[in-house]
């Protein structure tokens, strides 16, 4: 089996992703087994100020040196559960010291599985307005959809304020499904949660749309590559050919 390396931004869905990736072992391999894998977490502290800047390249620089980390903990490959961070990590640069698999590639792949044709996208500011799943979908000929820029900031502060700190309240909760209608109504046959941490607030069976909860289908990619069901990724940072 190979060994996986958690690369983590923000510390809430990198736990989800570490602890979705060995409850798949325990299923599947047996009780107690899972995988070797490694989590290397810097800060997201030091990276907020280049993220309201639009600084990604310095960004790539500090995950980069997670993906070093890891590479000498002897992790074979990475995955990073933090949607936004994919921005930095596609910026131009040297090799990161691993190869990784990329989260939109897991979201699209799994919602052209579902014959998905227009689907939200539900996360931070950064990537509700980025490229990244836009660009994947459209890999697969579906359409991405937004919240209008009054539910983009809702979904954003609350995020920022509560779920990246570990914090899902019954407000927020609400609030959420509220947009997550509104997109219904706009066509939507899914909703992507492309913030890592969102799935700890919205789950399938209260969701007015279905749902692609993108910690969950990385942790499952991840374990497929590290039980050779799949073969290991070649990204290593940079342009994807999306």
């Amino acid at each position: 089996m190979k060994h996986l390396g958690i690369l983590a931004h923000s510390t809430e869905g990198a736990a989800l992703c570490f602890r979705a990736f060995c409850q798949r072992g325990f299923t599947e391999l047996g009780p107690h087994e899972h995988p070797d894998v490694t989590l290397d977490c810097i800060s997201m502290a030091r990276s907020m100020d280049a993220w309201d800047s639009g600084d990604h390249q310095s960004i790539r620089a500090t995950l980069a040196t997670s993906v070093q980390r890891l590479a000498h903990a002897g992790a074979d490959f990475f995955a990073c559960p933090d949607n936004t961070a994919h921005m930095a990590l596609e910026q131009p640069g040297e090799d990161l010291a691993l190869p990784g698999l990329h989260i939109a590639d897991a979201v699209a792949a799994q919602a052209s599985r579902d014959g998905r044709e227009r689907v939200a996208v539900l996360g931070t500011r950064y990537t509700m307005d980025g490229p990244v799943y836009p660009r994947a979908l459209a890999a697969h000929g579906i359409q991405a959809e937004i919240p209008d820029a009054d539910d983009r900031r809702t979904v954003n502060e609350i995020i920022f304020a509560e779920l990246v700190n570990g914090v899902f309240t019954e407000p927020a909760r609400d609030a959420y499904l509220a947009v997550i209608a509104r997109l219904a109504a706009r066509g939507c046959d899914a909703v992507a949660l492309v913030c890592t941490e969102i799935p700890l607030l919205i789950t399938p069976e209260v969701s007015p749309l279905p749902t692609l909860d993108s910690t969950r289908l990385l942790a499952a990619a991840a374990f497929d590559t590290a039980i050779g069901r799949t073969p290991l990724p070649t990204w290593r940072g940079g342009p994807t050919a999306h």
